[in-house]
Parts: C-alpha cells; structure tokens; sequence
C-alpha cells in the first residue's frame, strides 16, 4: 500500500508540475531562438505582401513549435489545477494567456509584417518565459 500524500507540494503532482514547466520554458526558449533566426534569415512580409506560415522550413518550424507550446500551455493549467497549487496555477494562466497572445501576434505578423507584432511576439514570450521560472521556483528542488 502507499501513503496518501501529506499537501498539494507535495508527491508526483508537484513533480509532474516541475517537470512541465522545465519542458514548457525549454520549448520557449527554442521557440524564441527560431523567431530569432527567422527574423535576421527569412523573408520578412510586407503590408503589401503576407507571407505563408509554412513558406520556409524554419518558419514551419517555429509553427509547429508554437502550436504544441499552446497544447503545453493548456496542459499546464489543467496540472496545476490537479495539483491544487495556487501560486504555480496563477503563474501557469498567466503564461497561457502570454502563449496566446504571442500566437496571434505570431499569425498577425505572418500576415501584415508589421514590427509591433514582432515585438509583440517577443515580449509575450518574454512573459511566459518568466511565468515558468516562476513556477520553478515555486515549487522548488525535487525531493529524493
């Protein structure tokens, strides 16, 4: 038989939470990386001119990237919720609401090429990234 876990810190939902948010600040970190290459190495759009979201491989990438951060994203609240742990809960909507906001700003640059949707991009991930760490600090070293 095992013992029933003493707390919401405590026990595999906080160990599945750290192991997440890790997974989830790595894929931004990444994700950031391609928006970066792309930015200095791909073709940018214009107002005139869109350009397609899979219109080179590295820009497919960063999509597909993308869209798995918002799955990530989604599952992270979904944990926290399990794992009933206000602080790293609160960290994880926020993120979210960051991953979809660089998303769309994502799917308005590919379309107008404007740099405030960059920037948008940019920060928003900024945002995220730093709701993660947060998260990590939260929720601590693993215990053996």
């Amino acid at each position: 038989m095992t013992e029933p876990e003493a707390g919401p810190l405590s026990g595999k939902h906080t160990e599945r939470l750290r192991m997440a948010s890790f997974g989830a600040l790595t894929m931004l970190i990444l994700q950031f990386v391609l928006g970066t290459a792309y930015s200095l190495y791909g073709t940018a759009p214009t107002a005139a001119k869109s350009v397609g979201m899979f219109s080179s491989p590295l820009l497919a990438i960063h999509v597909v990237l993308g869209i798995l951060i918002v799955l990530a994203a989604i599952m992270l609240v979904v944990r926290a919720v399990q794992a009933t742990v206000t602080p790293v809960l609160v960290t994880s909507v926020i993120a979210l609401v960051a991953v979809l906001g660089a998303f769309g700003a994502g799917s308005s640059f590919t379309n107008s090429g404007a740099n405030g949707a960059s920037l948008g991009m940019a920060i928003a991930t900024a945002v995220a990234m730093l709701c993660y760490g947060t998260s990590l600090v939260f929720l601590g070293k693993p215990r053996p």
